[in-house]
């Protein structure tokens, strides 16, 4: 059987590629690199952005900011912010997102498939913690398409 190859973003791809390097401890390893990476991507003082979406879920254990900002040429930047109780593998996938879709096109970043995510935390991973690992994921597009509606409504996409 022939898998087929979804298609991701370049810097997704890239974090893709070193995660299917690696054998499951190095995986881990590098998966709590990422999370302790966080708070780089947290917003930074006086940064502005188009959307923001900043809440308590129920299937989060803290609250959660997505931050969303997109240049003229549909560019774009997110920023996560991360309450104390997050989870580590929660953290991680926030750092691994926005670094992989940093300066993706708003398209490509509302079609980006869930399918990678087993391939950077390992199968074993998704399915003893399937609603954490595509949070991130699902608040991204979410905020990205309340953007492009809302570009459609006012005229300017």
């Amino acid at each position: 059987m022939v898998e087929s190859e979804s298609h991701y973003p370049g810097g997704l791809q890239t974090i893709i590629n070193l995660f299917q390097a690696l054998p499951d401890e190095e995986k881990r390893e590098a998966l709590i690199s990422y999370a302790e990476q966080a708070p780089k991507w947290a917003p930074k003082p006086g940064e502005t952005f188009d959307l923001e979406d900043v809440r308590k879920d129920e299937e989060c254990t803290d609250t959660v900011g997505v931050f969303l900002k997109v240049s003229p040429d549909q560019r774009t930047v997110f920023r996560v912010s991360l309450g104390p109780q997050v989870q580590t593998l929660t953290r991680a996938m926030a750092s691994i997102l926005c670094r992989g879709l940093d300066k993706a096109l708003l398209q490509d970043v509302l079609e980006v498939p869930g399918d990678f995510v087993p391939k950077i935390i390992g199968a074993d991973l998704v399915r003893a913690r399937s609603h954490t690992v595509y949070y991130v994921l699902t608040r991204m597009k979410g905020i990205a398409r309340v953007y492009l509606n809302r570009q459609r409504v006012t005229g300017n996409s």
